[in-house]
């Protein structure tokens, strides 16, 4: 590695962390496996999830397969009025001991109707009696609706959570209503107990750029994130092709910053952070003109990271 990219990497990931870390900013730009050096409090807890998202099997192959790789749960959109569905997913998830986080949304055009799918399918989600989920994950409103239309969403999830105890989160996504960095602190300066999944693969592409201009704005919507979703994104689109290939160094040091922060805080403060490796399939994975060949295996990059980061993070 030359001189000029070494310091880069330091400078990147020095400026990323917002100076949380001190003295031990510099470790995080070299090497993928450095701990994040910050001692954790009684109570923290780190799970790792996978998505079944791009896999070719049955719920209960995909269990087993997430189990035996060393994932602690799942995470996959609430089945719905799928009762077959839903009985197969409970008995897989108790068979292998796993714990599941649910994905909730809305959709179309028309705001009610769109409000009311959502609500459908977050109240469905808490009131299932099988399993409960550690939390959800929420694809809320969307980019078109304004403000008042889309903090309907947040209104709602948060009593929810308060009665149901189950932490619910909103998604920094594309085409909903957190798509953009500076839209996220307008509803975080409004909304006190608005929580966060953060998948910041999505800004890359908004923004066209690894977000170095906008460290305040980043920094105060990483003090909300109780869940990430792993998945290294760049300027030109949401998905590196393979995150271990040194092409796209540069990216995942970026990333590895941004969530380096966000364990710092759970560490220091004794809280659960839950993780899940979202690297998705074609066309989210790049792939060759012509035979549409992926140009590498999602399953193996998401385990990858796993392993990377239970690693990074201990």
């Amino acid at each position: 590695m030359s001189l000029n990219r070494r310091l880069f990497l330091e400078r990147t990931a020095i400026a990323a962390t917002g100076g949380l870390l001190g003295p031990f900013g510099k470790l995080m730009a070299h090497g993928k496996h450095q701990p994040v050096p910050v001692f954790a409090q009684t109570g923290f807890e780190l799970l790792f999830m996978a998505t079944n998202w791009g896999f070719g099997g049955t719920i209960a192959d995909f269990c087993a397969q997430a189990k035996q790789a060393g994932y602690d749960g799942v995470e996959l959109w609430w089945p719905g009025d799928n009762e077959v569905a839903r009985k197969e997913l409970f008995t897989a998830l108790k068979r292998h001991n796993l714990q599941v986080g649910f994905l909730c949304g809305g959709s179309g055009d028309d705001v009610d109707d769109h409000f009311e799918k959502f609500v459908q399918s977050v109240d469905a989600s808490l009131q299932n009696n099988d399993q409960k989920p550690i939390y959800i994950n929420c694809h809320s409103g969307s980019d078109f609706f304004n403000y008042e239309q889309n903090v309907r969403f947040i209104d709602y999830t948060t009593e929810k959570a308060k009665t149901s105890g189950i932490p619910i989160y909103h998604e920094t996504h594309r085409g909903r209503m957190l798509y953009t960095a500076p839209v996220t602190q307008q509803f975080i300066s409004q909304k006190p107990d608005l929580r966060l999944t953060l998948d910041i693969s999505h800004w890359c592409v908004v923004h066209e750029s690894l977000l170095a201009n906008q460290n305040e704005v980043i920094n105060k919507c990483l003090e909300r994130v109780d869940h990430i979703h792993s998945r290294v994104g760049h300027a030109e689109g949401p998905q590196v092709g393979d995150p271990r290939a040194p092409e796209w160094q540069e990216a995942l040091q970026a990333h590895l910053a941004w969530w380096d922060k966000v364990l710092a805080y759970k560490k220091r403060d004794g809280k659960r952070m839950t993780i899940l490796t979202e690297f998705g399939p074609p066309d989210y994975l790049p792939t060759l003109p012509y035979t549409r060949q992926p140009v590498a295996n999602q399953w193996d990059i998401n385990v990858y990271m796993m392993e990377m980061l239970r690693e990074r993070y201990g």
